[in-house]
């Protein structure tokens, strides 16, 4: 059975545990976690069913792929920690914008089997999109192995790795934007009168629908906004209002601004 070991388990970790766990892809005592303190990995591992290690020498140690979940500030640190235990045996996930793969083999100073991963916050909900690029090292066997993991919480998609940092922009960053998307809808059906519960859901279960839209139809989002704007109504009045805002040049700006900052990590 493989072995997974994760440096740093936040929320990103706790999904991809909870996902690889559910589909039974391994089992809990196969799962090794180390955190910012040896107590914090304990009540991780508690909750989670994993083994907790009090050092993260330890989880490169015991893992077979081994994924870095920290900070992409701590990369350097946690890899000069780890650097003389991982080997050819050993795979490496990387969950950090900006660390490119030749930042990473360089802070190795080996040849080391990493693949470079970048999934969203909605691998929580089994929603996610993880874009994903391997280095040379990683066999096509190895590689099949970490996509079945990503599979478990979501959905992947491969991506030459100067894509990885735009496709961070719009799949990882933009949850943020769409959550703020999302009240600002519900603060207009609250102005509007509706009870904040009722306009919260209304809000967030028709972006859901319209994603659903746009992915099961194949249809342009252009396409579908023109099927919902009668001529003269009262839909089309309220894209007006978006476009004297500049509402679609101020989500590409918040898109190129998010890819920028994610460069520079």
């Amino acid at each position: 059975m493989t072995k997974l070991g994760f440096i740093g388990c936040g929320n990103m970790a706790t999904a991809v545990i909870q996902g690889v766990l559910a589909k039974g892809l391994v089992q809990p005592q196969d799962v090794t976690v180390s955190c910012s303190s040896a107590a914090r990995a304990a009540e991780r591992a508690v909750q989670l069913g994993a083994c907790a290690a009090s050092c993260n020498a330890d989880v490169a140690a015991v893992a077979d792929v081994l994924f870095l979940s920290v900070k992409p500030q701590q990369y350097e640190d946690v890899i000069e920690e780890v650097r003389d235990l991982v080997d050819e045996t050993k795979v490496v996930v990387t969950i950090a914008p900006g660390k490119t793969l030749a930042w990473l083999d360089a802070r190795f100073g080996k040849e080391v089997k990493i693949v470079r991963c970048m999934p969203n916050t909605p691998a929580l909900v089994g929603e996610g999109l993880t874009s994903y690029c391997p280095n040379d090292a990683v066999s096509p066997e190895e590689l099949a192995l970490v996509e079945g993991l990503l599979d478990c919480f979501g959905k992947r998609m491969r991506l030459p790795e100067h894509l990885i940092d735009a496709a961070s922009a719009v799949g990882g960053s933009a949850p943020a934007f769409v959550f703020s998307f999302i009240e600002a809808l519900a603060d207009g059906g609250v102005a509007e009168g509706l009870p904040r519960a009722k306009a919260l859901e209304v809000a967030a279960q028709t972006v859901l629908g319209s994603a659903k839209m746009v992915l099961e139809t194949g249809e342009h989002p252009g396409v579908l906004k023109d099927q919902v704007c009668s001529p003269g109504g009262s839909t089309i009045k309220g894209v007006e209002a978006l476009e004297k805002a500049a509402f679609r040049g101020a989500v590409i700006d918040a898109v190129r601004t998010t890819a920028a900052a994610a460069r520079g990590l």
